[in-house]
């Protein structure tokens, strides 16, 4: 985990420690989930007085206006969105959300950030 601290990649990460890329995944995937369920558990009824959402762009595959025609409209292809909620004060991350930049998109990160952490909506 150290070397995807420091940013280093996937495969980069199997050179670095001789072990195979499906094992370094499936690691990834065991870790992602229980920092899912810790943060799911622990992040509750948080004293956050100023919260700021933000959003970062990447894309998956390629750009939107260079996806091949065949994969137009398939998920995993093309632009996607991280959603974050900062704490001003503190600089915790309560909510984050991954997905495309739409209306949708936007309330379901609304809602986690103000309705499960029982936070005020400050607009």
């Amino acid at each position: 985990m150290a070397a995807f601290v420091e940013g280093n990649s996937i495969r980069s990460t199997c050179r670095m420690t001789g072990v195979a890329k499906g094992t370094v995944l499936k690691l990834l995937a065991t870790i992602g989930k229980a920092c899912a369920e810790y943060q799911n558990e622990v992040m509750r009824d948080l004293p956050c007085k100023r919260i700021q959402c933000d959003e970062i762009w990447s894309f998956c595959y390629s750009k939107q206006g260079n996806i091949p025609k065949e994969k137009k409209g398939m998920h995993g292809y093309g632009d996607i969105y991280t959603f974050t909620s900062i704490c001003a004060d503190s600089k915790l991350v309560p909510t984050w959300y991954v997905g495309k930049r739409d209306a949708e998109t936007q309330l379901i990160h609304w809602r986690a950030t103000f309705l499960e952490n029982n936070m005020a909506d400050s607009r």
